[in-house]
């Protein structure tokens, strides 16, 4: 009997209407149909079991009545907790289950923001970074995409935006190749010496404009420019076909930062900049006519009082170059600028320009009737950024041609190093 009651405390009988029709006995004072073991009396130290079946049990076909035990009440019935087993005692299945189910979601979310691809193919993809070394670690490109807020009125990207391009690039070209100390654009070396680059000469040719949505692929590289000066030379091209955009090549000296002097190349700075320097000929040959001087006698379109704002300084304190560009358009002919569009230009750097400057620009054209601009072909201008005290900031000439006429320029690779 005590190995029944045993049984039951682990595998609980349920209990079922007699087949006989029988009705249940009761069992002393009691009226309860028990089935478990119930904790030991206090006062007995014996072992309670209370039945749970519809008919007395029987031993070898003899039916035994089971007397209470003294001291059980009926009160005593009240059902105990259930048993401690293995399954009752598991966490709970369901929130573990939406834990990882969040886990799983959330997981889901970010891989399809990283795999995303475009369902259309004419969809703009955007996964730049900051560009790579290419060419024996020579060349660095980069990759741009034109936004809507960098063209213009006739829907191609702005003359300043191509131009700021080729400046990002060139820094971006001196991080990767490591030669980028605490300064802007300068090496370690440069930075002990106070020392940063400026531009002095400066040749872009345009053969088409890009559009919003192109991206653009941007090749930079540099070479050596007599004993103390750099020559930076870039090719833009559009990156799906591989169409030449733009070519520009440039020359660089040192200045003080301090004394704001050119300065000579040190042999320290030397040796860190010449291994990454390419042996080729420049990407646009060089103009080497003179670039006029105009003054008020000979320049027939003036603008004054245009000042520097706050932003348009870089963090060497002087205006970036790029907005010398948009100073010397200020004067253009609005006629040239409505139905031609740059094609070359050539700038001369001569000194910088502080926030406090106030500058004046002058343009000449060259063999030109105003009144017949529209219908002229290619157009000469020669240009002046000077101080209003007269000294001169930016010397340039620029070449215009008809809007939408065909490209009259190729060159459709980098240049290989001179043997």
């Amino acid at each position: 009997m005590v190995a029944t009651a045993a049984t039951s405390a682990f595998f609980p009988i349920t209990s079922s209407p007699d087949s006989s029709g029988s009705k249940s006995k009761k069992l002393g004072n009691g009226s309860t149909n028990l089935g478990g073991i119930s904790k030991p009396s206090a006062s007995s130290g014996g072992l309670q079991v209370r039945a749970n079946a519809q008919s007395p049990p029987k031993i070898n076909g003899t039916a035994v009545v089971m007397t209470p035990v003294e001291g059980f009440k009926d009160e005593d019935a009240v059902s105990s907790p259930p048993p401690r087993t293995f399954i009752n005692q598991l966490p709970d299945w369901s929130m573990l289950l939406a834990a990882i189910t969040t886990i799983f979601l959330a997981a889901e979310k970010q891989w399809t923001m990283l795999d995303w691809k475009p369902r259309r193919p004419d969809m703009l993809i955007d996964p730049f970074g900051i560009g790579r070394i290419v060419q024996d670690g020579l060349v660095f490109r980069q990759n741009f995409s034109i936004r809507s807020y960098e063209i213009g009125a006739d829907g191609t990207a702005s003359v300043e935006t191509l131009m700021n391009h080729l400046q990002e690039t060139a820094i971006n070209h001196c991080k990767s190749a490591g030669l980028l100390g605490d300064g802007f654009g300068a090496t370690p070396g440069m930075c002990k010496k106070n020392l940063i680059w400026v531009v002095t000469r400066m040749q872009v040719v345009v053969d088409r404009y890009p559009t919003w949505g192109d991206v653009v692929q941007v090749d930079t590289w540099v070479s050596a420019s007599g004993k103390n000066g750099m020559r930076r030379d870039w090719l833009v091209s559009n990156s799906k076909t591989g169409e030449v955009l733009t070519r520009a090549t440039s020359v660089w000296v040192m200045m003080n930062k301090l004394t704001r002097r050119l300065s000579k190349i040190p042999e320290e700075v030397r040796g860190e900049i010449q291994p990454h320097f390419m042996d080729c000929d420049p990407i646009v040959a060089e103009d080497s006519r003179k670039l006029v001087k105009l003054d008020d006698s000979t320049a027939e379109y003036v603008r004054k009082g245009l000042t520097p704002r706050w932003s348009d300084l870089d963090v060497n304190q002087h205006v970036n170059n790029v907005k010398y560009i948009g100073w010397i358009l200020e004067s253009t002919p609005l006629p040239i600028v409505e139905n031609h569009e740059l094609c070359s230009m050539t700038l001369e750097y001569r000194r910088e320009c502080g926030k406090d400057s106030v500058l004046q620009s002058l343009t000449a054209v060259s063999d030109a009737n105003v009144g017949d601009m529209v219908n002229m072909g290619e157009i000469e201008c020669q240009h002046l950024l000077r101080l209003e005290e007269g000294s001169e900031i930016v010397r340039g000439r620029t070449q215009w041609r008809p809007k939408n006429a065909e490209r009259f320029g190729k060159m459709d690779r980098i240049p290989a190093q001179s043997a």
